[in-house]
């Protein structure tokens, strides 16, 4: 009998991760390609595409003028012909210009088709703050995308899962959003398979068990989750951290069979807090779980205004950890 050969891994971050996912998508599929601002020579603002240029040629991995509407539009086109395109837009908040494409044509050529023609399309974009970076850079448009249909949603939090979302998405038949948090780019690292492999989307993580809270969060906000459910640990409140990875599709079986567990919850997000997806969960407890619920449904988020640039007042607008511990010694005192 022929033992299994034990994976190799390499410890990674985030933004590594996610290049040696790109280049696996490349080397595996002729139809992948690569394009955006800066992609190119440069290897992107954050080196997410760095040496794939090099590696696999200015036909396959190229740079594009200024134009995020042109990137989209040119990305359905190619979308539409067969291939599978990959397109970084440089800050997801630098993404408003094409929302006409995105709303009006990206998501809708399944359903207008009726389904004769797919565009498997992959947009990356670097989202939310941490780093204090100018306006629109830090932005967290992701409920915008999640309410337009035909489109998937993908956020993840840990470099292994970036990089098995990111060629999950990749073999998707239809157009997916695909953010990666700035601040965990380099910040992070853990051993990530060297092989081909997918996570599949839909499906949230367990983080961390417990029985009393649960804290629902996703992206960059899955770190600060993971710090306040351990120091209330420390004074005995189990606390379970679920990571949703997407939110198109959404997990709803593993929410609520968490929130059946602790009747208690709190939704984490750095997106502005009116109309913010973390409202869609609260309802979606609210239909479905409410006689589950021991105490009110809180959301700890970011505040109605534009994200602040560079400035400390940064560390008051994105959640905290001691915000998300207030939290939950609220619900507790239910």
């Amino acid at each position: 009998m022929t033992a299994t050969p034990a994976t190799q891994t390499r410890t990674m971050t985030m933004v590594a991760a996610i290049n040696d996912a790109l280049a696996l998508a490349l080397e595996r599929d002729p139809a992948v390609h690569i394009f955006g601002e800066d992609v190119g020579v440069m290897g992107g603002v954050f080196r997410a595409t760095d040496g794939l240029q090099a590696r696999f040629g200015a036909e396959r991995v190229f740079d594009t003028p200024l134009a995020e509407a042109g990137i989209i539009g040119m990305g359905i086109g190619m979308g539409l012909a067969g291939l599978r395109p990959i397109a970084e837009i440089q800050f997801a908040g630098f993404l408003y210009p094409a929302l006409d494409q995105v709303l009006s044509h990206l998501g809708r050529y399944r359903h207008r088709t009726r389904s004769r023609y797919h565009v498997p399309m992959v947009v990356r974009a670097p989202y939310g703050g941490g780093v204090h970076t100018p306006e629109q850079h830090a932005d967290s448009p992701e409920a915008i995308l999640a309410h337009t249909p035909g489109v998937k949603v993908v956020i993840p939090s840990t470099p292994r899962d970036a990089k098995g979302l990111l060629l999950a998405a990749t073999e998707d038949p239809d157009p997916v959003f695909f953010f990666e948090a700035i601040k965990l780019y380099r910040s992070v690292k853990e051993e990530v398979p060297e092989e081909y492999y997918t996570v599949p989307l839909g499906k949230a993580r367990v983080v961390m068990e417990g029985d009393d809270v649960t804290v629902i969060a996703y992206g960059g906000m899955v770190e600060v989750a993971q710090k306040a459910a351990d120091a209330a640990r420390a004074h005995g409140i189990g606390v379970e951290v679920l990571d949703l990875r997407t939110l198109v599709p959404l997990d709803t079986a593993t929410i609520l069979e968490s929130v059946a567990k602790t009747g208690r919850v709190i939704i984490v997000t750095e997106a502005p807090r009116t109309n913010g997806f973390h409202s869609e969960i609260s309802a979606t407890i609210a239909e479905e779980a409410i006689e589950s619920l021991q105490a009110p449904i809180v959301r700890v988020t970011g505040f109605d205004a534009p994200y602040p640039p560079f400035t400390s007042i940064e560390d008051v607008y994105r959640p905290n950890p001691v915000r998300v511990a207030k939290a939950i010694r609220q619900v507790m005192a239910y």
